[in-house]
């Protein structure tokens, strides 16, 4: 059965040479740069190899030293946070972006380009700029020390955290926040970036289903007494369930694998506060040259990768959506 079907794909290559001879330079460029890499690191994952001596096999060693590896389950609890705060505000804050943009009002179309001007920037130029903002003289602690006063900011502005801000930051009113120094705020502060950046990117796709749905659609709902946000509950929402399931999918995966913040903010410190998944596999292969045990690393990030692909798809799948958008 396999030689018939063989033989059948043959024929038809045959016949119908010109659209494979088309796609043949960009198999062969995938091939040398994309999957010849990925299956040469998942043999790697299963040896010993350091750049120097050549591979020996070893088995599952890598995979029972990730095990026992500490900082490498830290690593899998900072993406964890990191995909369970991220993802939610980069598909809630996005879309009540993109209604307040599809609003026809004059001058609105710059409203929208400021908005996406974060995504065409680089990572590498948001991440010193937001340095610079995060330092012990820069603009966020520079407004936190022209407040009026610690206690008036503890007891009217900041009042649920009174006790920890005193207890963690003495003295921050005159000194400010260690934004990317401190354990406890290090990781926090390069989610907000994450989320400053990526704002844009997903209001967009946003728009695009916003602008797809009827005006008469809330032209009738207004008639029946859906009005102000209450109309967007009952018609917008609903229609863009597809959009939202889209953004998730992609949020969710592009959180997963974070690394050009943290690489040029923090650099996983401090004490590994904000050291991700996908950084310790940078760390492992390319500064402590354990090429076997990053590549180790890195198959399971793909596991995990591959496993919330899967789950999201089917979640997609269960909504309505078969690769396309369906309002």
């Amino acid at each position: 059965m396999l030689e018939n079907s063989l033989k059948r794909m043959g024929k038809y290559l045959a016949q119908n040479p010109t659209p494979y001879l088309f796609l043949l330079p960009a198999l062969i460029v995938l091939g040398l740069t994309v999957f010849f890499p990925a299956l040469q690191a998942f043999f790697f994952s299963f040896t010993n190899y350091d750049l120097i001596q050549p591979p020996q096999w070893i088995g599952f060693a890598n995979f029972q030293r990730l095990l026992k590896d500490p900082v490498f389950w830290q690593t899998v609890r900072n993406t964890l946070l990191y995909l369970l705060v991220v993802v939610p505000l980069l598909v809630v804050l996005p879309l009540g972006l993109a209604i307040l943009v599809n609003q026809k009002l004059r001058g609105m179309q710059w409203f929208r380009m400021a908005f996406y001007v974060p995504v065409v920037i680089s990572m590498v130029v948001v991440g010193i700029t937001w340095k610079a903002l995060y330092a012990s003289n820069g603009l966020f602690n520079q407004f936190f020390k022209a407040l009026p006063g610690e206690e008036v900011v503890l007891q009217f502005i900041l009042p649920p955290f009174a006790h920890w801000l005193e207890q963690t930051f003495p003295g921050w009113s005159e000194t400010g926040f260690p934004w990317l120094t401190s354990p406890y705020l290090a990781l926090w502060s390069v989610m907000l970036v994450t989320v400053w950046k990526g704002l844009g990117y997903y209001m967009v796709i946003y728009l695009a289903g916003l602008q797809s749905i009827p005006q008469e659609l809330y032209e009738a709902a207004s008639i029946d007494g859906s009005d102000g946000w209450r109309k967007h509950y009952d018609i917008t929402i609903p229609l863009m369930r597809s959009y939202i399931s889209l953004v998730t999918v992609i949020a969710a995966i592009s959180a997963t694998k974070v690394f050009e913040e943290v690489f040029i903010m923090t650099k996983g410190g401090p004490l590994n506060s904000s050291k991700t998944v996908v950084y310790y596999v940078y760390e492992q292969a390319f500064v402590s040259l354990e090429i076997s045990y990053g590549c180790a690393i890195g198959l399971v990030l793909f596991s995990i990768i591959l496993g919330l692909s899967i789950v999201n798809l089917s979640f997609l799948k269960k909504q309505g959506w078969q690769g396309g958008f369906h309002n």
